[in-house]
């Protein structure tokens, strides 16, 4: 495989990398709008707050779906990327991913855009604790309900770490042990909005850089998509990669139709790097 054009922008750059669902297809996780997606409808904040079925719903299924997450391995362009760091190339990386696996995969500069899968944080006090911790208080308040679930099999998981479980009508949520508040994952969900701090620090990567590469997202929420305009307005080069059309691709200088491991990979083989 080659990509030339790809390479020749690149070489010799400072790279800003923004990720996104596409990035971990090849580690088994389904994105949520790739051409050979699934139809999926992640819950809302609103639903999440406000339902208490939506509520027990997901902790019930994300009870079984965070462990299969915290058990996938980082792919090829995960390690890519994190090649293109050590070598100087890429200088930061934004990721709209939930899944740690560019932490995994050993990427040191690395913005979690939408939080992680690895915390769960109180909306009343602010609390925060691992999933881990949780997972021991779900359990003992669920005694069985993981064997249960786990003996149907074929169980599926989505990028948020929602699984397909059926049997969620007697799960036991827990709440916060410290308030005794309302326990939410520590990820942005469809509705919210991302932190400043946050915001501020991806914005400072692609300032520092000199050319922006998009992996593996649509760029369909904006939360990601600002990120690629605001290139665009500093007059940054701008690559994309990506199985089918992103909302970026008007305002792209380069545009593979692709899936996402093998240009990295290339580009990690390339020596691309600035030094």
């Amino acid at each position: 495989m080659e990509a030339p054009e790809l390479v020749g922008l690149l070489r010799g750059r400072r790279v800003a990398v923004l990720t996104g669902a596409g990035m971990s297809t090849d580690s088994g996780i389904p994105d949520y709008r790739g051409p050979d997606s699934p139809p999926s409808n992640p819950m809302t904040i609103r639903q999440f707050t406000s339902d208490p079925v939506f509520r027990q719903r997901y902790w019930a299924r994300n009870h079984i779906g965070w462990r299969r997450m915290e058990q996938t391995r980082p792919n090829a362009g995960h390690r890519a990327l994190a090649a293109l760091e050590r070598d100087g190339s890429v200088t930061g990386l934004i990721t709209q991913n939930v899944d740690l696996l560019h932490t995994k995969a050993g990427s040191r500069v690395v913005v979690n855009l939408h939080g992680t899968y690895a915390h769960v944080v109180c909306l009343d006090c602010g609390h925060t604790m691992t999933r881990a911790a949780l997972a021991e208080l779900l359990e003992a308040a669920n005694p069985g309900f993981l064997e249960r679930a786990e003996s149907v099999g074929g169980i599926a998981v989505a990028p948020d770490a929602d699984a397909v479980v059926n049997d969620t009508a007697t799960f036991r949520i827990v709440d916060c042990p410290v308030c005794g508040g309302m326990l939410k994952p520590d990820i942005v969900y469809f509705g919210e909005n991302v932190s400043k701090p946050v915001v501020e620090r991806a914005f400072s990567i692609v300032d520092e850089a000199d050319a922006l590469l998009v992996a593996g997202s649509s760029l369909t929420v904006y939360s990601g998509f600002r990120f690629v305009r605001h290139a665009a307005s500093r007059g940054m080069p701008i690559a994309i990669v990506n199985r089918g059309r992103t909302r970026g691709d008007d305002l792209a200088t380069v545009k593979l139709d692709n899936g996402c491991s093998p240009i990295l990979t290339l580009l990690a083989g390339e020596a691309i790097s600035a030094r």
